[in-house]
């Protein structure tokens, strides 16, 4: 467990599920004890974006593919400005970081950001176990390695339902992200991607990103084209303020919905959320637009999902349908200019197959202003 460098030093790591399932590893990041809801993502690369994921706040990430870290890190790959994962657990953790951009080892860039990363984890077990038993809270610790001190700690801690994770994430005030363009969106904060932004950009749009605690009011006042409702972690259902807020907007302004974005639109809409068993978490899920009859290749990561059957169908139509589970990926509104997706068009890993989404949202807010 030593790096080409003499580096790393070999210090034992333990995680304990809250159904007493143990694994032991190795620690490759920071030092400590940390808690969250273990999931496991399924991308085979993309880890530096995984890490800096807003939505993860609250999650400790398990990466299938065996091999994490070859290409290291660089400062152009992340999507916000630091990581959010709770920790991180791989099977390996390379030494060696080979790429032109790349400016530092995935160990050394978690230790920075005090992030714990343990390796030498059968993670094949762990996501197996996952799958059966669903996404379970856990803890992580380099320092006690006690099963029954852990499993008494891990059982006293908070999981995700019920929390807003959203005012640990959101921005602490409103900024413009460019000054010019088509049109003028505001972006509902709730833990936005940096891709999101960019890619409205390039589709002309001029973007300024407000607190997630932001009044209906005070976005009017912004005097928008349209408004975007990010991304983000934890349990839609806690983030009362965000929904009451979309409920004042619905007939107001022309509304795209992205992940999180669509559960709070789903809500706002008088449906319900619920949580999913383990997820979907990874650059590989097969969406399919019900309209067109084209499969999408999405990245996702979300634990919860609106319930199909809670929305009213009159006013609202299904767009996106999930091909692994069946779970709800887009709607419409019939009537207003409101649509959502429930993965992520900005990430690309089609790579562009989700793209069209953006332009969506501007030939909308072109035919809302006619």
């Amino acid at each position: 467990m030593n790096d080409i460098n003499g580096e790393h030093k070999s210090k034992k790591a333990k995680i304990v599920l809250e159904d007493g399932r143990t694994f032991q590893g190795y620690s490759f990041g920071a030092t400590g004890t940390t808690f969250g809801e273990v999931v496991f993502n399924t991308s085979m690369a993309g880890y530096q974006e995984i890490l800096t994921d807003p939505s993860y706040k609250g999650q400790i990430v398990t990466m299938t593919y065996p091999l994490i870290g070859n290409y290291g890190v660089n400062k152009q790959d992340v999507e916000s400005s630091k990581p959010f994962v709770e920790a991180f657990i791989v099977k390996e953790c390379s030494r060696i970081a080979s790429n032109w951009r790349s400016n530092d080892t995935l160990a050394s860039y978690l230790r920075k950001n005090n992030i714990i990363g343990i390796e030498g984890v059968d993670t094949r077990a762990l996501t197996r176990h996952i799958r059966l038993k669903g996404a379970l809270k856990a803890v992580i610790s380099t320092e006690d390695l006690d099963d029954k001190s852990l499993l008494e700690k891990v059982n006293a801690s908070s999981g995700l339902v019920g929390i807003d994770l959203v005012k640990e994430v959101t921005c602490s005030q409103v900024y413009e992200w460019n000054n010019q363009g088509k049109y003028h969106v505001i972006v509902l904060d709730c833990g936005v991607k940096l891709n999101i932004l960019r890619s409205l950009v390039l589709n002309n749009f001029k973007v300024t990103v407000v607190p997630a605690q932001t009044s209906a009011e005070d976005i009017l006042k912004l005097k928008p084209d349209g408004l975007m409702l990010s991304n983000g972690p934890g349990d839609p259902e806690a983030v009362t303020y965000v929904i009451e807020t979309v409920k004042k907007l619905l007939d107001k302004l022309p509304i795209f919905g992205i992940c999180l974005g669509q559960q709070m639109l789903g809500l706002a809409l008088g449906g319900k959320t619920y949580k999913l068993k383990f997820g979907h978490h990874g650059g590989n899920q097969p969406v399919k637009d019900l309209k067109t009859g084209k499969i999408d290749i999405t990245v996702q990561n979300h634990g919860f999902c609106v319930d199909i059957d809670s929305l009213n169908k009159n006013d609202i139509e299904i767009t996106h349908m999930n091909l692994n589970d069946k779970t709800l990926e887009g709607i419409r509104h019939k009537k207003l200019p409101i649509f959502s997706v429930q993965f992520h068009p900005e990430s690309c890993p089609g790579p562009h197959d989700s793209a069209y989404l953006f332009a969506n949202f501007g030939e909308m807010i072109k035919k809302h202003k006619k």
